[in-house]
């Protein structure tokens, strides 16, 4: 059973983000992994750990998957210190700027070619806030697609994965069988800390660089653009009603200034 990870580096939440050319700055601001996908990171090894652990190259092996600038390797060692055995970054110049469409293809090409039975994904980047990229992965290769999991189960022997879903209905119970992407949300498990040993055996581990000639995808211009941005306004002074015996009044009128009344 092979198992991969989609991962991405994003801007620190706590971060002042501002937009350069149309594009999010991701060079002048801290970066790290996604934080949602953190707890696609530990899915994955909890499931590899459930079927006996896992070695490099393989039975039960984890491989993250992680498309951005050389920087994002900083992101790929924290998933391999969590003990991830390998990690893969895709990097090109003509990605900048790069879509859901774009990055579902460039990733599906990848998995494809890494002959992967499962992908985990987790449900969005916080960056974007999109949670399409599962689905669309699915698509391009025409898995099964099991998101927004709240429980994982693998059955190996059957190559079979069943999930848990809570809805606003209720729990739904969806079952399909390999090859599957996965996405996950926060609260199906508590992604553990790196360990000193697993920082130092980070290091060693392979990532292996690739950029699009040697994926196999021609580069293609974002179906999506930013044409425009401006920074929020500052907020005004509020107003303050004294109460003078006419307050009542006062709020009265000043909401249906505003024409919430």
């Amino acid at each position: 059973m092979k198992i991969a990870v989609c991962i991405k580096q994003v801007p620190d939440s706590w971060a002042e983000k501002k937009m350069v050319d149309a594009l999010l700055d991701r060079v002048n601001v801290d970066a790290v992994l996604n934080d949602l996908d953190e707890y696609a990171v530990e899915e994955a090894l909890r499931i590899s750990e459930a079927h006996g652990g896992n070695d490099e190259g393989g039975a039960n092996a984890v491989t993250v998957i992680c498309m951005g600038p050389e920087r994002a390797t900083d992101a790929i060692r924290k998933s391999l210190s969590m003990g991830a055995n390998g990690g893969i970054l895709i990097s090109d110049p003509a990605l900048v700027g790069a879509d859901a469409l774009t990055t579902s293809l460039v990733l599906a090409e990848v998995i494809k070619n890494g002959e992967f039975d499962l992908v985990l994904c987790g449900t969005e980047s916080t960056d974007a806030r999109m949670s399409v990229i599962p689905a669309m992965i699915a698509a391009r290769l025409s898995w099964a697609q099991l998101t927004f999991a709240s429980s994982v189960n693998v059955d190996s022997q059957t190559s079979r994965v069943s999930i848990s879903r809570v809805t606003e209905a209720g729990v739904d119970l969806i079952s399909a069988d390999f090859p599957v992407v996965i996405g996950v949300i926060e609260k199906i498990n508590e992604p553990r800390y790196p360990s000193f040993k697993g920082i130092m055996a980070a290091k060693k581990k392979t990532i292996e660089t690739r950029d699009l000639i040697r994926i196999g995808v021609s580069a293609q211009s974002a179906q999506s653009q930013v044409m425009d941005s401006t920074l929020r306004p500052p907020r005004v002074v509020g107003v303050k009603i004294t109460d003078d015996g006419t307050a009542g009044e006062k709020l009265v009128s000043f909401l249906a200034e505003k024409k919430i009344i």
